[in-house]
Formats: C-alpha cells, sequence, structure tokens
C-alpha cells in the first residue's frame, strides 16, 4: 500500500478514545493518511497498524464561499431597474387616473347644462378655468404704500351696501373635491390649495393618504369621504366671524412687481382681509368667495364658511425628499415612517434645483429677502442688491430653511395657487401654510435629498 506520511508533532499525536478502541486500552499512536484520504493509526514503538479510519468519517469542512462581485453588482442593477419600472407604472396609473377624472368632470358638466332649462343661460363652471368676477373694488388710497387701514367705523351703512352679488353657487363635484381636499389636509397629506379642483396635487396627496393611514377611501364618493371627515375631525367646513383684527390688517393696497419698488415698502403684508383669511384656512381666495357669495369680508361680525383643516402636524423630521418628477416634498422620521407631504415647485429649466444630498443649515420665520443678480436671477432692471422686507407677500413667503448649498432653500409663496403648477428660481416653494409646519419638523442636519 502506497502511503503518505504525516509530519509528527506533538499536536499530530492522537489519543485514541472509545471510538478507535477500549477505554482500557488507550495508547498512543502516530497518524498517516493513505492515498484514497483514509486515516491509519500506527503504535510508534512497533509500527503496527492499530486502525483505519475510512475517508467517509473524516470530518470535511465546507468550501469556503465563492463570492462573484460582478453577479451582485447586476443583482443591484436589476433592482435599480425594477424601482425605476414600477416607479414608471405608477406614474403611467396617475396620469391615466386624472385623464379619466377630466372625462368624469366634462361628462358631468354637459348633463347638467343639458338638464338646464333653454331660457336659462348656461354659466360656465369656475373648475373649467372661468375667472370670477372680482370683489367690490377697494377703497384704500392707491398713492399710500402700506394702504389705508378699514376700520370698523369706516364701514357703510346698510342703505349705501353694494347689492348682493349674483356669483353662482359651487358645482356639487366641486365641494366634494373639497371635502376630500380638507380631509387629506387633516392627515398630513397636504393638496395645497382648496380650491375644489382634483388636479395632479390632489391625486398626488391621495397615494399619500395611503401610505399615512394604511385605509382605502373612495374619494369620489361623498358620504364616504364625509364618513372619513367625521372619524377625523367633523365636518369639512365650519361657521367663522370676522374679527376686527381681521378687518383692519393692516393690509397694503397692492403687491408691485418690481424688487425695486418691493424694497422701498415696509413689508410684503396681504393685500385684504380676504386674502388673510383665506390663507389661514388653507384656501383658494376665489373659492372662499364662491363658498360664501353674498359676504363681505371687510365688516366685523360678517359670519362666513371657512374648511376645517384641523391642527398642523407635528414630529420629528429627519429625512426630507424633494422629488421633481412628482413635484412633491415628503418627509419621514428616523425610522424612515411618513410623517407628511407637500405639494411644491422645485426648480426651472432656467434655474435648477441643486441635485443630490444636501442639508438643512438654518431655519428662518418671517425673513427678509436679499435679491442678489450676481448670485441669482435677474428680475427687471434692477442690478443692484436689494432687501426685500418680509411678509406673506414676499418672494421667500413667511418661511425660509436654508440649504447646505448657497442661495438655495425651501420657503413659503405669495401665491399659493400656482404650487406645483408653475416654476420657481431653482428653490422648493410650499404654500406659507405648509412651510411653516415643515419647519416646526425639521432642524440643522436634517438631510434634503432631490430626487429626478
Amino acid at each position: 500500500m502506497r502511503m503518505r506520511v504525516a509530519t509528527l508533532t506533538a499536536s499530530a499525536l492522537v489519543l485514541l478514545t472509545s471510538s478507535v478502541m477500549p477505554a482500557s486500552a488507550q495508547i498512543r499512536a502516530d497518524v498517516v493518511i493513505g492515498q484514497n484520504g483514509e486515516r491509519i493509526f500506527l503504535d510508534p514503538r512497533t509500527g503496527e497498524v492499530l486502525t483505519v479510519q475510512p475517508p467517509s468519517e473524516v470530518r470535511r469542512l465546507p468550501p469556503e464561499p465563492q463570492f462573484e462581485p460582478f453577479q451582485r453588482e447586476e443583482d443591484i442593477r436589476d433592482i435599480i431597474r425594477a424601482e425605476r419600472q414600477a416607479e414608471r407604472q405608477r406614474q403611467q396609473e396617475l396620469r391615466a387616473a386624472m385623464q379619466r377624472e377630466r372625462e368624469r368632470t366634462a361628462e358631468r358638466l354637459r348633463e347638467q347644462r343639458a338638464a338646464l332649462p333653454e331660457q336659462v343661460p348656461v354659466i360656465p363652471d369656475p373648475q373649467m378655468g372661468t375667472t370670477l368676477p372680482d370683489a367690490v373694488a377697494s377703497t384704500d388710497d392707491a398713492n399710500t404704500a402700506t394702504g389705508a387701514v378699514q376700520s370698523p367705523g369706516s364701514i357703510s351703512e346698510p342703505a349705501l351696501q353694494a347689492p348682493k352679488s349674483t356669483k353662482p353657487s359651487l358645482a356639487p363635484g366641486k365641494m366634494t373635491v373639497a371635502k376630500a381636499q380638507i380631509l387629506l389636509d387633516r392627515v398630513g397629506a397636504s393638496p395645497g390649495v382648496i380650491d375644489g379642483v382634483k388636479g395632479q396635487n390632489v391625486l398626488y396627496a391621495m397615494d399619500s393618504w395611503r401610505r399615512l393611514t394604511g385605509e382605502l377611501v373612495d374619494f369620489t364618493d361623498e358620504s364616504a369621504i364625509e364618513k372619513a371627515l367625521q372619524a377625523r375631525g367633523g365636518d369639512a367646513f365650519v361657521d367663522y366671524t370676522i374679527t376686527s383684527e381681521d378687518v383692519s390688517g393692516p393690509y397694503v393696497a397692492a403687491i408691485p412687481s418690481d424688487y425695486g419698488e418691493k424694497a422701498a415698502m415696509p413689508a410684503m403684508r396681504y393685500t385684504s382681509a380676504r386674502e388673510a383669511i383665506a390663507e389661514r384656512f388653507h384656501m383658494d381666495e376665489d373659492f372662499l368667495e364662491s363658498l360664501n357669495p353674498d359676504a363681505d369680508f371687510g365688516r366685523q361680525g360678517e359670519v362666513i364658511r371657512v374648511a376645517s383643516t384641523g391642527t398642523p402636524k407635528s414630529g420629528k423630521v429627519t429625512r426630507i425628499v424633494a422629488d421633481k418628477s412628482r413635484e412633491q416634498v415628503v418627509a419621514y422620521d428616523s425610522s424612515g415612517r411618513l410623517v407628511a407631504s407637500y405639494p411644491s415647485t422645485i426648480g426651472s429649466a432656467d434655474t435648477p434645483s441643486p441635485s443630490g444630498t444636501v442639508k438643512v443649515e438654518r431655519i428662518a420665520i418671517n425673513p427678509n429677502y436679499t435679491y442678489n443678480p450676481e448670485k441669482n436671477f435677474k428680475q427687471g432692471d434692477n442690478d443692484e442688491i436689494l432687501t426685500i422686507p418680509p411678509g406673506p407677500n414676499g418672494p421667500v413667503g413667511t418661511v425660509w430653511i436654508a440649504l447646505s448649498k448657497p442661495s438655495y432653500g425651501i420657503h413659503g409663496t405669495p401665491e399659493p395657487s400656482k404650487i406645483g403648477k408653475t416654476s420657481s428660481h431653482g428653490c422648493v416653494r410650499l404654500t406659507n401654510w405648509d412651510a411653516k409646519e415643515l419647519a416646526k419638523m425639521v432642524s440643522p442636519g436634517t438631510t434634503v435629498e432631490f430626487k429626478e
């Protein structure tokens, strides 16, 4: 028998136990390995073969795992491709849902108009783009930068009041959408302004609703919406009595578009009680007026209907995702749980927003705005640095959340009805109330990821 002798050291000597020989006959033995892997135990004094252990009884270690880095990279690529495909599918489904809703709305309008008597003129639905008539013109002094304060004593006597408005009441479908918007707002799935229009902002907010609550609600069924509202705070609309503070402001006659003229004003205040009340209750101005067609918003004691949006969200946000394709800002806590979502305007083709990940550096409430044409954009003929005073109608609204990339931030807006519908100068724009809510939940160091 051909054998190779194992190198014998003190550690190579084994003590045969009862598994090989009886305990009473324990001796020391040399070990050699046969050509087939068997272990042969020899008497070290005589060279006599004591026993042979077959190869099958020899414990063998499992082979070392063979890592395949290229295969793992390919797996990661597959995961990324699958995620992108899922996102494309979701976008397609949302676009299809929006198209179906537009078609249903158009069909309802055709049915409503067909049911009207021929002698009654058809009034265009504001939802289809018709602008409602403006309110009675302001009596503010146009030559005064801050405008004249309308005090309770300046209210006209009843005999001098303007005739009652003949504006159309809201269509039933628009009220259903408005109730859905209020329900979404209450749970932190902000739809932006409450205006009764079911557009992209509302559809994305509905998606956030499912992620926040885990519930499915038919947002086309008013009874289902009413049931969900009662479970989360009660009726969608409540009565509100206009106060002396609402009437007195102070307000300004108008906000100029030119930045040089803005910088000369003492503050970027609201222009009317109607604008201030609409923003306080997260409502579009025209929608507020349509809901209260005969109301005098400059009269102390006037009772109007407003949206009941509930209390602002609270918690600690540690991560923000600014999704450029959805025009939505999504906030998460440290466990990765969705806290809130907001419709947004994120950059433009001319002034794109940042890419990658940045951090929150500081938070300012009711900030000034510094216009620097060399660092940012050029507005009109203004080629010098200007400081525009604070206020809700300033370029950045009432909140500035500065980011670690210079000159960029998350901020409010003087035009809440345009969120998600127009471009910005590279920053992330929210409604003033959404920006204020988010500002209270973030802190310096919170990450902000820009997602294409």
